[in-house]
């Protein structure tokens, strides 16, 4: 029980106080232009000071193109840094790390909403998105710089890059998504090429105590399990991330891939040599044993989605109450407000199978 609520230190010198991080969470709470909303500063705070150790945002689009969904979060232009500020500022008075995910969709961007072409690694006529040049390859380096420099400069501790779930990086690394011929395609070497140089100009461009993470899928989204085996394995070898983020879905799942079975997709990821690099790991871990059961396999950390909805404080309820069930699903409209949770994050809620009562 110790271990989740001992501190952790990461590689850049930053303590976390305990092993509980708030998963980076779709809520749709913004403005529409991206600033932050006072809505989405409370649900965060209401996190923070309920235990976590990091709390983390949403993802936050780091160019306008790349923008998902309405009530994101921004993270691509100077008028986002006072909310931002606020917003860091927030976190940072309850005790827990304030972390920005920051993100580009890529394909899947929402053209409905920005009026621009998505862009990919190459056309797609499914989605419409078209191929980035090898030069617009690099100004999306420039565009993570930048806004990683936004959230330095308004208050943050760090950033984690969203390199999972089909957003771009995703996208880069898979070899359905990623039919490219040039320096940016074809090997592994190649299609990871695009990760590696974003981690490296936001650790040359930011300072030295910055955290820098990344969250990676396992296998899900056109990945080759073993190929992100081996990325995972080199961003350990370099060192020039504080943590890894691994998105499992399920932590104790046995992998698809029939190369892997008998293993758990969590102690495959644990068994890497990962050097200084902290692991962390999400994945229906809804109750406290499942949490313990993590740190015990090998996790340095867990992430905490579905339960930090339901309950703000779940790190606090667990140190006070190892076995603490957390709340039955559907729950009330009502009961998700007193959790910090406004309409449109409730509206967004109510699309996840049995999550909400009607």
């Amino acid at each position: 029980m110790s271990d989740l609520f001992a501190p952790l230190k990461f590689n850049s010198g930053v303590e976390m106080k305990n092993r509980f991080a708030l998963a980076p969470l779709t809520n749709k709470q913004s403005h529409e232009n991206g600033e932050a909303s006072d809505q989405e500063i409370n649900w965060l705070k209401m996190r923070a000071e309920g235990g976590f150790g990091l709390t983390m945002t949403c993802a936050a689009p780091i160019h306008e193109v790349g923008r998902g969904y309405n009530g994101q979060l921004g993270c691509s232009h100077d008028r986002h840094i006072e909310g931002l500020t606020a917003m860091a500022a927030a976190i940072k008075s309850a005790g827990s790390l304030a972390v920005i995910q920051l993100a580009h969709s890529g394909a899947r961007a929402a053209s409905e909403i920005t009026g621009l072409q998505p862009v990919g690694p190459v056309d797609d006529p499914v989605t419409g998105a078209r191929a980035l040049a090898a030069d617009e390859v690099a100004g999306v380096v420039d565009d993570f710089v930048r806004a990683a420099g936004r959230a330095e400069k308004a208050g943050f501790d760090g950033i984690e890059l969203h390199g999972g779930h089909g957003n771009l990086l995703t996208q880069f690394l898979s070899t359905v998504n990623n039919q490219r011929g040039d320096e940016y395609g074809g090997e592994l070497a190649n299609r990871s090429r695009l990760i590696f140089e974003v981690v490296d100009a936001i650790r040359d461009a930011c300072r030295p105590d910055f955290l820098i993470g990344i969250r990676l899928s396992a296998e899900m989204y056109h990945l080759d399990l073993a190929e992100v085996l081996a990325v995972v394995q080199q961003l350990m070898d370099d060192a020039r991330l504080d943590f890894i983020d691994m998105s499992l879905w399920d932590v104790f799942q046995e992998p698809r891939d029939t190369r892997y079975h008998g293993q758990s997709l969590l102690s495959l990821f644990a068994g890497l040599d990962r050097g200084k690099v902290r692991l962390g790991v999400a994945g229906h871990i809804r109750k406290p044993a499942v949490a313990r059961q993590c740190i015990e396999a090998g996790a340095d950390f867990v992430l905490i989605g579905r339960s930090a909805i339901l309950h703000a404080d779940f790190p606090l309820r667990m140190r006070n109450d190892r076995d603490f069930d957390p709340v039955e699903t559907p729950v009330s409209p009502e009961y998700l407000r007193k959790q910090g949770l406004t309409d449109p994050f409730i509206e967004y809620m109510s699309s996840w199978d049995g999550f909400v009562a009607r």
